[in-house]
């Protein structure tokens, strides 16, 4: 089977750590189980079937802590769109699964190199993405 996309160029557009102060450094080492990853996928056409699509990885506290850090990472792909693809949905298939399937295991990587960097060593991500399955619930 012929590809129905390639990836041009992917690189880390915005990186950020924010924890404010020491107090809420050692608070949060001690309440780190207690953050959620979310993840937030936008795209942007360009010319030439060329799209930016843009992974966003926040590791967050949802509670109402006054003291909390926070972690983002903003991904963007360059992703050169097949001649055959027509359809919104399989446009929406291939950016929304396809894509992420191939760059997640580098932004996991940088993500989890920003956490350790900012101090939290012990931080890994146990449950793995399923793209497939997120794809499915928002689409059939």
């Amino acid at each position: 089977m012929k590809e129905n996309y390639k990836i041009l160029g992917k690189f880390i557009k915005d990186m950020s750590s924010e924890t404010p102060d020491i107090e809420t450094f050692l608070f949060v080492k001690d309440n780190i189980s207690k953050y959620h990853l979310n993840i937030d996928i936008s795209s942007k056409a360009l010319k030439d079937k060329l799209v930016e699509v843009n992974t966003t990885l926040r590791f967050e506290d949802r509670s109402d802590n006054v003291k909390k850090s926070l972690f983002e990472i903003i991904f963007a792909t360059i992703v050169k769109i097949g001649e055959e693809i027509k359809e919104k949905k399989d446009l929406q298939k291939i950016l929304l699964c396809d894509v992420q399937k191939e760059i997640y295991p580098n932004l996991e990587t940088s993500f989890i190199n920003l956490l350790h960097d900012s101090g939290y060593p012990g931080i890994k991500f146990e449950k793995k993405i399923d793209f497939e399955k997120l794809y499915n619930e928002k689409f059939n």
